[in-house]
């Protein structure tokens, strides 16, 4: 038996729709909104400001510091826990090391930047969406960064390859799932984040590289005209 159709409708490459917003969090030196489908991640920047306690601190460059969270009410199936959790630990160090890719923090030494990423509703492909959040949300606060992030599931379900995986198709029992989450520098192409959950074989992996950079594209283009319509700049 083969995955013949997308359960929700969609084509192998389409995205689910996208809606972005910066400037949204009035006391955030920077914020953003990123929804993608049903999953909607807010992000909030605050700093550079001085990094306690001390010994923490760096007099070469600034800290970067990402906190992951979904509120309680966000998950699909059971309440999800409040708090941090391994899980939870685990995003929060891959966006900070995905944007860090971007970043220079060497004219803020001893300084921290802080990103709080919270998710009113997930269906799949959270920390993804909160990468792309996250990215808007700093440029919006003003600091350098060399390119935006964005970031996107590919996979494989049962024997198709897909873009922007939802919670249907991570759940899928018809066959074997691979999910696979990229972060992609869209003006050069460099991959600053590949996971995957899932078996995929060898042969499947460029071909789902190459529709993520597609993608990629797609997202950047939502992310750039949020920003450039927040300080009303008009490239129609």
């Amino acid at each position: 038996m083969t995955y013949a159709k997308r359960l929700d409708g969609r084509n192998w490459t389409e995205l689910r729709p996208i809606e972005a917003e910066v400037g949204i969090i009035d006391n955030a030196t920077g914020s953003a909104k990123f929804k993608i489908g049903k999953t909607v991640a807010y992000a909030a920047v605050y700093g550079p400001r001085e990094l306690y306690p001390r010994f923490l601190q760096d007099p070469k460059k600034g800290l970067l510091r990402c906190h992951y969270n979904m509120m309680p009410f966000s998950g699909q199936g059971d309440r999800v826990k409040p708090g941090p959790n391994r899980r939870s630990r685990e995003i929060s160090l891959v966006m900070t090391n995905a944007l860090m890719s971007v970043l220079d923090l060497s004219q803020f030494p001893n300084a921290v930047v802080d990103v709080f990423v919270e998710f009113t509703q997930t269906d799949a492909g959270s920390r993804c969406a909160g990468i792309c959040a996250a990215s808007m949300a700093l440029a919006d606060a003003g600091i350098i960064m060399k390119d935006l992030v964005t970031a996107v599931a590919v996979g494989k379900v049962d024997d198709k390859l897909v873009v922007d995986l939802d919670y249907q198709e991570e759940a899928y029992e018809g066959g074997d799932v691979a999910d696979i989450p990229v972060g992609i520098l869209p003006n050069s192409g460099k991959i600053c984040l590949l996971q995957m959950d899932g078996k995929l074989p060898p042969a499947d992996l460029p071909k789902a590289l190459e529709l993520a950079k597609e993608a990629s594209k797609k997202i950047y283009d939502v992310q750039k005209k949020a920003l450039l319509k927040k300080f009303g700049v008009d490239r129609s």
